[in-house]
């Protein structure tokens, strides 16, 4: 397989086989080199408020001249980020980087307990967070090593009055800035007063220097950082503009991005592919709120969106959504968890747009496989690895499986991680001394390239020693006219070993477990069929809406 790439002769025309990697030296260099042609274009939108190329430019030069200049900071050091989707974000991420220093993402949603662990395992000197998660913070600072923090408020870019308008009212009316005392905070429009008084100093990085540690597998344990160099994040946006450019119209692109920026997905997909072409990156800091989320849509000629299951689910489900202009809209991209057929048949039908769904890992940076642009349906494939990639199916040996047999994803590429931080045993479970990743996910390759994914190792059901993939218990649960969501997962049981569980949200408020269990005895074998139905008002998510199947796993079980 390894010698083997089928794939190529899948390739959408125009998509070369490798990327060169030599175009840029860093992620810096990637956005100095956006700023310069398209320094008056529009970058970065969020609440009525635009940055240009050049204010990207010249706020993050700017932030990065405090680092290093105000704080001291030196190359290598590490600076948390605990911002949503706001005009902050690009300019604080561009800055450290430009500083050289390293990004540690930290999801504003994270508990004391988390955020300390995760301050404390990077080693991060400084943290960028928003004043209404500055309580957790504070709770945790003195058990760190963190010596700088600073804070800002969800208007402070918006200019004047709206600045003062949006905190007051973040504040004071809708009450979501708890108190919190931080000695010796610094205020971010501060850091950039005082940024001006220092010169800017280029880093000098190279592809070898770490530019994010990206924190994951929480869900098995304890929270991994991912180093993913400068040569990791350039090539995968090599890939992906590789991949998309045929498409992409440069400095016209509008790309909607509701996930957040410290997920890996948005991050590279959005700010930095996009950066590459020019486009627009249009802020929504809480896509929780849909029908706010779809009138936030509504004054925007959109080309792309990116998005999880959940996310285009949601918006489906969200009334004024389907009367949206989509005239402009090319590109809608999903990853992150796998895409249900129903949910794309419907955004198809929708938006007349394909819902192309793609692959990928915070430890590949996170993009390996996409399907073609020009895809005219949903085809129930995370798609083709993408250039300079390859892929394998291997057995639990590493023996390299034939086409068509179902083993473990592992892709080979330059995207692929250094290693986890301070963390060579767990990279040693991972990472085989011949540059194989091993994904943890189960999967099988036709003779044309195409990759599907069966599922998750561990989410796997074992029922009588039958193997059940979740993914396609969902699938044809979602295909109910009468189910908004759905989870499955496995149960114990005294006579198979494990039982087929399904968690259900109605969208029909008179749907029936019986309901159910027709509906699915006539869509599936007789050892798939749930056993256990639970139904529920919500399903525990991620922080960006991936269904967490492990605490359904732990809650207690309930039948009906």
């Amino acid at each position: 397989m390894s010698t083997q790439r089928p794939w190529l002769a899948s390739y959408p025309s125009g998509v070369p086989a490798e990327i060169d990697l030599d175009e840029y030296s860093s992620v810096v260099a990637v956005l100095e080199s956006a700023c310069e042609r398209f320094r008056h274009r529009p970058a970065f939108s969020n609440m009525g408020k635009v940055l240009t190329y050049g204010d990207v430019d010249r706020l993050s030069r700017t932030f990065a001249a405090f680092l290093t200049g105000e704080l001291g900071l030196k190359k290598g050091d590490r600076v948390a980020l605990m911002l949503p989707n706001v005009l902050q974000y690009p300019i604080a991420i561009f800055g450290v980087l430009r500083a050289g220093l390293v990004v540690v993402n930290t999801n504003p949603m994270y508990t004391a307990r988390e955020l300390k662990h995760q301050l404390n395992d990077s080693g991060a000197s400084a943290i960028v967070v928003l004043d209404n998660f500055a309580g957790t913070v504070a709770e945790v600072i003195r058990e760190t090593s963190c010596k700088h923090v600073i804070t800002t408020g969800l208007g402070d870019l918006l200019g004047f009055p709206k600045s003062i308008l949006t905190n007051f009212v973040v504040k004071y009316v809708k009450k979501l800035v708890p108190a919190y005392r931080i000695d010796g905070a610094i205020r971010f429009r501060d850091a950039l007063s005082r940024g001006e008084r220092h010169s800017y100093k280029t880093a000098g990085l190279t592809h070898d220097d770490i530019a994010f540690l990206q924190y994951t597998g929480g869900t098995t344990g304890v929270a991994k950082g991912a180093m993913l160099t400068h040569r990791n994040l350039i090539a995968n946006m090599q890939q992906a503009s590789a991949w998309l450019g045929v498409n992409a119209r440069l400095g016209e692109e509008v790309i909607i991005t509701a996930l957040p920026l410290y997920h890996i997905f948005a991050l590279t997909a959005n700010g930095l592919v996009f950066m590459k072409f020019g486009g627009l990156n249009y802020l929504i800091t809480n896509p929780r709120d849909m029908p706010g989320f779809v009138k936030e849509m509504s004054g925007v000629k959109f080309t792309a969106i990116t998005g999880v299951n959940t996310l285009f689910n949601g918006l489906l489900n969200t009334p004024g959504f389907d009367k949206l202009d989509f005239s402009s809209l090319h590109l809608t991209l999903g990853g992150g968890m796998a895409v249900q057929r129903a949910v794309a048949e419907r955004w198809k039908k929708v938006t007349g747009i394909t819902l192309i769904e793609a692959y990928g890992l915070t430890e590949s940076s996170p993009a390996a496989c996409i399907n073609p642009m020009d895809l005219p349906d949903y085809n129930g494939s995370i798609g083709l690895p993408i250039p300079s990639t390859e892929v394998s199916v291997q057995d639990d040996n590493g023996n390299h499986l034939p086409m068509g047999e179902v083993g473990e994803l592992c892709l080979r590429g330059p995207q692929v991680m250094k290693g986890y931080w301070n963390r060579p045993e767990e990279t040693a479970k991972v990472l085989s001394a011949d540059g194989w990743l091993h994904t943890g996910d189960v999967a099988r390759i036709d003779d044309k390239g195409y990759v599907y994914i069966v599922d998750r190792k561990k989410d796997m059901i074992l029922v009588s020693g039958f193997n059940v993939y979740p993914n396609e218990v969902e699938d044809v649960v979602a295909t109910h006219p009468g189910v908004l969501e759905v989870a499955a997962i496995g149960v114990p049981d005294d006579k198979s070993g494990e039982a087929v569980k399904i968690v259900v949200v109605r969208k029909d408020p008179n749907l029936s477990a019986d309901d159910l269990r027709a509906h699915c005895k006539a869509n599936l074998t007789g050892y798939k069929l749930p056993r256990y139905i639970e139904f529920r008002d919500s399903l525990p998510k991620s922080n960006v809406g991936k269904i967490l199947r492990r605490e359904l796993r732990d809650a207690p079980k309930t039948a009906a």
